[in-house]
């Protein structure tokens, strides 16, 4: 492959060197190439973290094609929940006393709950669990709470008000694909790239670092897939070089078209997983780790993906309810860390567990 001298000097790639990625038939090289870069950044270290999900509600205003996930809000609506504070709290508790890091909350853009239940929601985690790290909210959440504050916010109010009551960094949810194509076809009624990257921006400049994710393998091409990579390369440029704060990883998200509007579609094979893990490694050069979200993904083929640029295994989750690849139809999604740990070491990488910064956790000093 001719990419390989730029790839080895590491020089950033274009548009049409990403598109090339994509297309080689020489996959085996990709992966190699991604491992190159990858160990680049990380050497030979794996990570993981001790994690949990909490999808607060599934009730949303959205109808979008490729989510499988939202119920339509109506008083005693089938499979529709939404979750108490108290009941949030309660298994943000459970988490802590287990030794999770972190709580992941994200959920449905809910037409009745107040912003005060969100605030309050990361007082209270904070007040019963004060090291716990609280990594909530999309931008599209962040969007959706200017609108229902009263009165009505902007992105920094918004920010600022949840970054005090203890909220500690962004999830990268809701990117989906940044085209207007793809956003008119598959999620026409959500904000779209403008918006999304106006919360991350403002995150950044407040200190708030983020994650970002490309959900893939529905009605975009692979055109489009790499100018969502560059996209979010040229704003991670921006705040690394003038923000407190930048993105900590990029997420590539594996659409999943069971009980979505989507359904006809076939989904990404687990060869496109590991090709979009790979071209994603490559073309981002400017992201310190790419994380395979093995719920997605599955556990094997996550632990594969650590040959193919990837270094994050995510985390212990437990419970995840927007999709339900690996749970047989329940949101108990879980794995241990001697699981996590057994499968980054039987892929020849050392596992080493992080908190939501990527800081190194050190159980032995009790860190």
């Amino acid at each position: 492959m001719d990419l390989e001298d730029k790839i080895r000097a590491g020089e950033r790639l274009s548009h049409d060197d990403g598109v090339r990625l994509f297309q080689t038939r020489d996959i085996h090289q990709l992966g190699r190439l991604a491992d190159i870069a990858r160990r680049r950044k990380n050497g030979n270290l794996a990570y993981y973290n001790v994690n949990r999900h909490i999808n607060y509600t599934n009730y949303c205003v959205l109808r979008c094609k490729f989510c499988g996930f939202y119920r339509p809000w109506s008083p005693g609506a089938r499979d529709g929940y939404e979750l108490s504070v108290d009941e949030v709290v309660a298994r943000a508790s459970e988490a802590y006393e287990l030794g999770a890091t972190e709580v992941h909350i994200v959920g449905g853009l809910h037409p009745k709950l107040p912003f005060s239940y969100y605030t309050e929601m990361c007082i209270r985690i904070k007040t019963a669990c004060p090291h716990l790290h609280i990594k909530a909210f999309t931008a599209i959440e962040i969007i959706h709470f200017t609108r229902i504050a009263k009165p009505p916010a902007t992105i920094r109010d918004v920010l600022t008000e949840l970054h005090q009551a203890g909220l500690g960094s962004l999830p990268g949810g809701g990117a989906e694909i940044f085209d207007d194509r793809v956003h008119n076809e598959a999620f026409k009624n959500k904000v779209g790239e403008a918006q999304w990257f106006d919360v991350h921006r403002t995150a950044h400049e407040l200190g708030i670092h983020t994650n970002a994710t490309m959900l893939y393998g529905h009605v975009e091409s692979i055109e489009e897939r790499v100018w969502h990579l560059i996209k979010l390369r040229e704003h991670q440029d921006r705040s690394r070089s003038s923000s407190p704060a930048w993105f900590n990883c990029i997420v590539p998200l594996s659409f999943i078209p069971d009980g979505t509007a989507l359904s006809h579609l076939p989904g990404p094979t687990g060869l496109d997983d590991l090709r979009t893990l790979a071209v994603s490694r490559l073309m981002l050069d400017n992201f310190d780790h790419v994380k395979a979200f093995w719920v997605m993904l599955s556990p094997k083929l996550a632990q594969l993906s650590l040959n193919w640029g990837v270094d994050d295994m995510d985390g212990t989750v437990v419970q995840y309810d927007i999709t339900k690849r690996q749970s047989r139809g329940t949101t108990h999604q879980e794995l241990s860390v001697d699981q996590l740990k057994r499968l980054i070491r039987e892929s020849g990488f050392v596992p080493t567990e992080r908190d939501s910064l990527y800081r190194k956790v050190n159980r032995q000093e009790g860190v």
